[in-house]
C-alpha cells in the first residue's frame, strides 16, 4: 500500500509541478523583459496565483495518502492582505509542505530564504527565481556581504505586493548530531540565527503588519519527504502565534537592524518555543493516534 501511495503522490506532484511551472514562464519572461512597476505588479500577482494553485494540489495529495491527525491552532482569522514576518523551527523538508498547507490563501505567499545552489534544481529552481525568492550563499567574508545585499534587494521587491517573508531561524534542519555539536541550550531546537530576520526588518520593518511565530511538532517522529509521499507522515501539530514586532528591533530608515536587540528578542522566542514543544510532546505521549 505504501508503494501505491508513493507512486500516486509522486505522479501528482510531478505533473502539478511541470504543468504549473510551464504556466509561469510567460509571466516570468514578461517581468524580466519589461522590469517596470505596473508590469511587475500584474506578473507577480499572476505568478503567486499559480503558486497558490500548486500548493492547493500538494495539499490534496498530502491529505489523500496520509491519514494522520493535523492539530493546528492559531492560523485562523489572519490578514490575507498584509505583510508578515514568519519564523519557524526546522526539522525536515516536510516542514515546507506543512507551512504551505497551513498558510496557503490565509496569508500572502511565503517567500523563503533559499540556498543559492537550489536555483539550479530543474524546474523548481526556475519557479523560485520567478517568484523572487532570496538566494543566499551562506558563507563568510565577501559572500556574507553579498548575501546581505541580495537579501535586502529581494525584500525591497516585496513592497510591491503583500508578501510573507519566511525564515527558518536555525539555518539548517535539526538533528541530534547538530544539536550536540552546537551544544545548544535548548532541548528541541538549534541555536537561532538572526541574519535573515535582520535583513527583512531592515527592508520591510515599517511594512510588516504582524509577526507569526510558528512551532511545528511531529509527535510520531520527524518524517522525511519520502515518508510524506508514502503515507507515513503521522500526526502533525502546528501552533501559530501572532505577535507584535518590538519597537527596539525596528531600525531607522536606511540603517541596519540592531543585531543585539534582534538576537535577544529571538532568543526569548526560542526559549518559549522549546518549552512549547516539550509541552506538546508531553501531552501527546501515550495518546492513541
Amino acid at each position: 500500500m505504501s508503494a501505491l501511495k508513493f507512486l500516486f503522490a509522486t505522479l501528482v506532484l510531478a505533473a502539478n509541478t511541470l504543468v504549473l511551472v510551464c504556466c509561469m514562464i510567460p509571466f516570468a519572461l514578461a517581468k524580466l523583459i519589461l522590469p517596470v512597476t505596473p508590469v511587475r505588479h500584474v506578473c507577480d500577482r499572476a505568478l503567486m496565483g499559480i503558486a497558490a494553485l500548486w500548493m492547493d494540489i500538494n495539499a490534496f495529495w498530502l491529505g489523500a495518502v496520509n491519514r494522520g491527525r493535523w492539530d493546528v491552532a492559531g492560523a485562523d482569522h489572519l490578514d490575507a492582505r498584509g505583510w508578515h514576518l514568519v519564523a519557524s523551527n526546522h526539522q525536515s523538508w516536510v516542514d515546507i509542505l506543512v507551512l504551505q498547507r497551513v498558510f496557503n490563501r490565509r496569508i500572502p505567499m511565503l517567500k523563503f530564504f533559499t540556498k543559492k545552489e537550489l536555483i539550479y534544481v530543474p524546474v523548481i529552481g526556475f519557479a523560485w527565481w520567478a517568484l523572487d525568492f532570496p538566494f543566499m550563499q551562506r558563507k563568510g567574508g565577501a559572500s556574507a556581504r553579498a548575501d546581505l545585499e541580495a537579501g535586502r534587494k529581494a525584500c525591497e521587491k516585496f513592497r510591491l505586493v503583500p508578501t510573507s517573508v519566511m525564515s527558518f531561524v536555525e539555518g539548517t534542519r535539526f538533528t541530534p548530531a547538530k544539536h550536540a555539536q552546537q551544544k545548544s541550550p535548548y532541548r528541541h531546537l538549534l541555536k537561532p540565527k538572526v541574519g535573515s530576520i535582520g535583513m527583512a526588518l531592515e527592508a520591510l520593518g515599517d511594512a510588516f503588519t504582524g509577526f507569526l511565530d510558528v512551532t511545528i511538532v511531529y509527535p510520531d517522529g520527524t518524517p522525511t519527504f519520502t515518508d510524506a509521499l508514502a503515507g507515513r507522515l503521522g500526526n502533525v501539530v502546528v501552533r501559530v502565534h501572532l505577535r507584535s514586532i518590538p519597537a527596539e528591533v525596528l531600525p531607522p530608515p536606511g540603517e541596519p537592524a540592531p543585531r543585539a536587540a534582534v538576537q535577544a528578542w529571538v532568543n526569548e522566542l526560542w526559549q518559549a518555543k522549546d518549552e512549547e514543544i516539550e509541552q506538546v510532546l508531553a501531552e501527546r505521549k501515550g495518546k492513541p493516534n
